[in-house]
């Protein structure tokens, strides 16, 4: 008999998920396991090649499929609707898959929200931060101080700006978004404090028309660094190097596509969370429903400095990376005030990177030029 495809397994699934759920809760929907082997599926939202943020996570599952005694899924381009609640149970009743990792952040609320209940024993872990206490306890979120990469990109971008004006294409006005925005700023001011951040929001996190629209619009406006949080940055890559501006990546390496006018990147190093997991999984050990980690913790790593970086801009990138590898880094002293004339931080105060205050940012600094509504 052909083995059936995830997509067929989806559809499948969209009609008898019902039957597959009261299977499972009686105790016959999935083989025996050996206690030693263990199924991890990846589920991802777009393709996982598109040097971003589903990228991320595929080199990340890459890493888990090294690992001996792990049987890895996986399946791209699931949208953030019910198809995701029918992938995680084909996953789990057709494959046996006993840890998830479905990746976007609106598989969360209201897909694994719904689904961990009825499967008690297979763990759902979600990226993103979204996890609270009242969620269920076989649920967890993971992420990463990723705002310090941007600041990081933020400083080579502030030495490299000649018209002091930079640029973000942005898919959604969420905190970890928000956080992002600032951070490339407040890192480019670190530089020069008259540098300014216009910022455009697109609305999807994958929209190449719109993501493309927007970075000509940014480069319109004379910003001559562009980065961006979106789950594909290659459009916004090539766009901005087409039109002659640097870039600072993010989610993954970029630097193929922007050749020298690739500055630094953020990335995400997923290699490390998932290994990790899934070897406290295997241990019989239980992963902490709120995981988050930075530089230091192997979460976060930059892309190597391009040519086109001064030998002030590596300096003082190196000479911060440092702090922030050393812990407690603040990005974010006060007195600090938002770009409607608002105070956020006050004077004397800061909020370093582990912060949960950063967690539900709203606002966009003094600075940036833009609106969250």
């Amino acid at each position: 008999m052909p083995k059936m495809t995830p997509l067929n397994r989806r559809r499948f699934l969209g009609t008898s998920a019902a039957a597959l759920g009261a299977m499972a809760l009686s105790g016959f929907a999935r083989p025996a396991m050996a206690q030693e082997a263990l199924t991890v599926g990846f589920i991802y939202v777009g393709p996982k090649d598109d040097f971003g943020y589903n990228q991320a996570h595929a080199e990340g599952a890459a890493a888990v499929k090294a690992m001996d005694g792990v049987t890895v899924l996986e399946e791209e381009n699931v949208p953030e609707s019910q198809d995701v609640q029918n992938t995680m149970e084909s996953m789990i009743n057709f494959d046996g898959a006993s840890l998830l990792f479905p990746t976007s952040f609106g598989y969360f609320n209201p897909h694994i929200i719904e689904l961990a209940p009825k499967y008690p024993d297979i763990r759902f872990e979600h990226c993103g931060g979204l996890w609270t206490e009242g969620n269920p306890t076989n649920a967890g979120s993971y992420f990463g101080y990723i705002g310090m990469g941007q600041y990081l990109n933020g400083i080579a971008a502030g030495h490299a700006s000649k018209s002091k004006k930079i640029g973000f294409v942005a898919a959604k006005p969420i905190p970890q978004v928000l956080n992002n925005i600032n951070s490339f700023l407040l890192g480019a001011r670190a530089v020069d404090p008259t540098i300014t951040c216009q910022v455009i929001f697109t609305g999807e996190w994958s929209l190449a028309v719109k993501e493309a629209e927007a970075t000509n619009a940014l480069a319109d406006q004379g910003c001559d660094v562009i980065t961006c949080h979106v789950d594909g940055p290659k459009v916004v890559c090539e766009t901005a190097a087409a039109r002659g501006a640097f870039v600072c990546g993010y989610h993954a390496d970029q630097s193929a596509l922007a050749g020298d006018l690739y500055l630094t990147g953020a990335e995400w190093n997923w290699a490390s969370v998932y290994t990790d997991m899934v070897a406290k999984t295997m241990a019989g050990e239980t992963i902490p429903n709120f995981v988050r980690g930075g530089l230091a913790d192997g979460f976060v790593k930059m892309s190597p400095l391009g040519p086109a970086n001064s030998d002030a801009a590596r300096a003082q990138f190196e000479a911060v990376k440092a702090e922030i590898m050393a812990g407690g880094f603040a990005v974010y002293k006060g007195p600090l005030m938002d770009n409607a004339g608002k105070e956020i931080v006050s004077g004397g105060t800061e909020l370093v990177e582990t912060d949960v205050a950063l967690e539900s940012m709203d606002y966009l600094v003094d600075g940036v030029l833009g609106s969250t509504s």
